[in-house]
């Protein structure tokens, strides 16, 4: 590879992702552009953003900034490559313990999503949209350079969701990549630059 290829190359690239039922796929995404895949349910979304994550295997190609994925450590990968599930896993007792710790790097995201005082809280206290808000923001605070979002908002009422729309808008204007996907359409509008649209595992033109 050429001394400035990963300059000119694709944040994220994936040739002919496939793993059944889903694909080949084929996707680009640029830094500080959000990509929402739609489609409904069963389409196919959570396979791909797993998939890209290295967290299923699947055949094809995947690239970060020109370098393919098979020649970099699976936790590396994830590191730069980070997938948030619409119910993400907590295995530790307390919201702190599953942080950074830099605490820098995550208490102002807490704060911007209503949440400054819950690091001390057990994980057992919290309600399936403090969980999915606090996801977000443990997956921010690892600074990735691609983020994947499954359905970030689907358990959140219209205040909550705006507070991680904002921490999503935040990223995106620091450069981050965002694949995410979402069933609403306002959503959608408000926060991507382009759509890829899946059916039964394939690619279809986006409306």
């Amino acid at each position: 590879m050429p001394a400035d290829a990963s300059q000119s190359a694709p944040l994220l690239e994936a040739r002919d992702l496939s793993r059944p039922p889903l694909g080949p796929v084929s996707l680009t995404l640029g830094a500080g552009r959000c990509l929402a895949v739609t489609g409904p349910s069963g389409a196919g979304k959570s396979l791909l953003l797993r998939a890209l994550a290295d967290l299923d295997p699947a055949e094809g190609t995947v690239l970060f900034q020109g370098t393919e994925r098979r020649t970099l450590p699976a936790p590396e990968w994830r590191r730069r490559v980070c997938y948030v599930a619409a119910d993400s896993g907590w295995w530790a007792e307390t919201v702190a313990e599953h942080m950074p710790a830099d605490k820098a790097a995550w208490r102002p995201l807490m704060q911007a999503v209503g949440l400054s005082d819950a690091a001390d809280w057990p994980v057992s206290r919290l309600s399936s949209g403090e969980r999915q808000r606090l996801s977000v923001v443990r997956a921010l605070a690892r600074r990735p350079a691609v983020l994947l979002l499954d359905e970030p908002t689907a358990n959140l009422d219209a205040e909550a969701a705006a507070t991680v729309e904002a921490l999503i808008r935040h990223a995106l204007d620091d450069g981050t990549g965002i694949i995410l996907t979402s069933h609403d359409p306002a959503q959608v509008d408000r926060l991507a630059d382009h759509r890829l649209r899946l059916r039964a595992g394939h690619m279809e033109p986006a409306p």
